[in-house]
């Protein structure tokens, strides 16, 4: 190790889109001069890329700055991302940060830091109201299994919950040229399966007059690429197109996950979603009749202003009849400078922790049934790098965690099984059939 380095830590909070970017962020600091290193490592820099969609991503952030900070007294630490592009005073006032940069400037954190002296308030940089349109091409290449690309950013939805317009700005993407570029830079780090990403990935095409299915044709024919995975998608984007590509392309896993936030078409309204639940109906029905065991994930939000008891049931009941594999249920947060915040109707936290439970214990309900219906058959599995408790794990096409015992010639490889019952460590046990 040359101890003239520096070291440097990432720390991503947030979403898949976040990871991509924070691998492309860590990529512009020179090996030359920098050392990456965990973040439970002492560092002399520490990198945090935030969310802000919820005030508990906000909590994490400031968790995150405290314990560097204790971790390592002299680190400059840097933040940067949505919380930060939308809250730069806020974060400038936590003790210990030195730099704040929007999120135009965080792909130039290197240059940054270098010119940063800490003299015990932070610098803030480029943070606005709104992020401009640019748009800034990311996708990671941390694990060697699965790499995160993004192909979108932005949303010009403008539900009435969510910052993320303002802090991401409008719905943009590059060409798919551009993307299939990407792709084989990819492939060429030895990565089996990409997920492509975005803030709304089934928008992709608005600004260059394509379209995602128009995206997904020209990535399957991509020499190396063995699996493409659709992060998450709108349902009222999810295209019978894609639909079918899904079902007839091996390469395209067999896996939606599609926000419904609501089963109540009067919140959905208040919400300001561009769907109702029976379009989102519709869309699960389509998937199965052609994909009987596509794994289907869905967002839910619950305590949104002026959610009735009748309200959440709708919701509740609506799940519980759908073929859905699993949920992210989430309590509402109101966000400073979205329509939701000023809203009358404001549910207790105590009902919203209810129906959060609620819901939480309808994902397991779900996900123990699609475990069931998926025992005994045969699925592709890509194993990965990570070893747990002498186990090496994966995931099934259709969003299946299992489990094997450790063989490292199993890492980075896809192999055929058999699926198994659960096992304590609730992932499912398999069998090599191959």
């Amino acid at each position: 190790m040359n101890k003239n380095k520096r070291k440097v830590a990432f720390y991503t909070l947030g979403c898949k889109l976040n990871f991509a970017e924070t691998s492309t962020i860590s990529r512009s600091f020179p090996e030359e001069s920098f050392e990456k290193v965990s973040p439970d490592s002492g560092a002399d820099i520490y990198v945090i890329n935030t969310c802000t969609v919820t005030d508990t991503a906000d909590r994490k952030c400031r968790q995150a700055i405290k314990k560097f900070r204790n971790l390592s007294p002299g680190a400059i630490i840097a933040v940067t991302g949505c919380y930060a592009q939308l809250r730069p005073e806020e974060i400038s006032s936590i003790p210990g940060v030195d730099l704040v940069l929007g999120m135009n400037e965080k792909y130039d954190v290197a240059s940054f830091i270098d010119r940063t002296v800490r003299r015990g308030k932070a610098e803030i940089y480029g943070c606005g109201t709104e992020a401009d349109d640019s748009f800034f091409n990311s996708w990671s290449v941390d694990d060697r299994t699965r790499s995160f690309l993004k192909v979108q950013d932005g949303c010009d939805y403008r539900c009435s919950y969510c910052t993320i317009p303002l802090a991401r700005g409008g719905s943009r993407n590059p060409p798919i040229s551009t993307i299939i570029r990407e792709a084989q830079d990819i492939v060429g780090h030895g990565v089996k399966e990409i997920v492509l990403t975005g803030v709304n990935t089934g928008d992709f095409g608005k600004s260059t007059g394509e379209t995602f299915a128009g995206l997904l044709r020209e990535l399957v024919q991509v020499p190396g690429i063995e699996r493409l995975r659709i992060s998450s998608i709108e349902p009222n984007l999810l295209t019978d197109e894609i639909i079918d590509m899904a079902a007839s392309e091996n390469s395209i896993m067999p896996h939606f996950h599609i926000p419904l936030q609501s089963g109540s078409d009067r919140i959905l309204g208040l919400m300001k979603r561009r769907y109702r639940r029976e379009v989102f109906a519709d869309r699960l029905r389509a998937i199965i009749e052609k994909i009987p065991l596509a794994g289907i994930g869905a967002d839910v939000i619950t305590g949104f202003p002026g959610e009735t008891d009748s309200d959440f049931d709708d919701t509740y009941n609506f799940l519980k009849s759908l073929p859905v594999s699993y949920l992210h249920a989430f309590s509402f947060s109101a966000r400073p400078d979205t329509p939701a915040e000023k809203m009358h109707g404001r549910i207790s936290p105590a009902i919203t922790a209810e129906r959060s439970r609620l819901l939480k214990n309808l994902s397991d309900e779900k996900h123990l049934e699609f475990c069931t219906i998926n025992k005994g058959q045969t699925a592709s599995v890509l194993f990965e790098q990570t070893r747990s408790g002498g186990m090496i794990t994966g995931l099934t096409g259709n969003y299946l965690r299992v489990e094997y015992p450790w063989k490292k010639e199993l890492v980075n490889t896809i192999r055929e099984v058999r699926i198994g019952d659960p096992a304590p460590s609730g992932r499912l046990n398999i069998e090599l059939t191959d």
